[in-house]
């Protein structure tokens, strides 16, 4: 493939504490409430790890990425692995259906605005502004030279807000010669920080913090509150997404 031109430069990004967001109930399995007995149980937990892609990677067995790239042996390797094995089906803004990537954002609201348009457009495309769910915020620090698309001008295309188009095929291209990641201009937050990291190994220190509550009551702009163990949910706030319009619908993944 012949690269595009100019690719952007790299930068050293030494970070610490970066946010993503991963829904709460992200190691619960729904299969126990399908189960008629505990054989059919385990026999159905069998078929699920035959098909589980990251399972798979870990194993070996993936066209996207290979398991020696995987972490292993360290907290939350499964959350780190898991990133990058189970794309959603058409890509998200640099990486394709094969591949993902580690996004995270350097500052915690660009992570809730992030998360909060997503999940705005998911729940459009249903039709329903309805629902109650919470999200743990997962720091992770870096140290690496990312591409660097923060001259925002010079890289507009590439962080269209309504196309993946020209950011996939960018990011594409570098992947072949070896890049690191990325690190951008939020789409979703003016003014926040976002690194797409290509490599596994370089997701450091990964811990989850603090857990969210996101509700949706009929709009598009959620409530967003830090849930607290006393209470359940404390000091919600509404939040507020600049330069973003989620009331439409996606199609081909155009969005977000």
């Amino acid at each position: 493939m012949a690269a595009s031109k100019p690719l952007p430069p790299t930068s050293l990004v030494r970070r610490s504490d970066t946010h993503r967001f991963i829904a709460s109930k992200h190691g619960e399995s729904v299969l126990a409430r399908i189960a008629d007995s505990s054989r059919h149980l385990n026999d159905i937990f069998k078929l699920d790890i035959a098909t589980n892609d990251r399972i798979l990677a870990e194993n070996g067995i993936s066209l996207g990425i290979d398991a020696r790239e995987l972490v292993f042996g360290l907290p939350y390797d499964r959350i780190v692995n898991a990133a990058f094995t189970h794309p959603h089906p058409l890509g998200s803004r640099f990486n394709g259906p094969q591949r993902g990537a580690w996004y995270c954002g350097f500052e915690i609201e660009t992570s809730i605005a992030e998360i909060s348009f997503h999940k705005t457009i998911d729940l459009l495309e249903i039709g329903v502004l309805e629902d109650d769910v919470t999200y743990d915020d997962y720091t992770a620090d870096f140290s690496a030279e990312f591409h660097d698309l923060r001259p925002t001008k010079r890289f507009a295309k590439f962080l269209d807000p309504n196309s993946y188009v020209e950011s996939q095929r960018l990011a594409e291209e570098l992947l072949a010669i070896g890049s690191l990641g990325i690190v951008y201009t939020s789409v979703r937050n003016s003014g926040g920080t976002c690194v797409a990291c290509f490599r596994p190994s370089l997701v450091t220190n990964v811990a989850p913090k603090s857990t969210y509550r996101f509700v949706w009551s009929g709009t598009t702009e959620p409530s967003v509150s830090p849930v607290t163990s006393a209470e359940g949910v404390s000091g919600r706030r509404k939040l507020t997404r600049r330069g973003s319009n989620p009331q439409r619908r996606s199609t081909a993944r155009k969005l977000p």
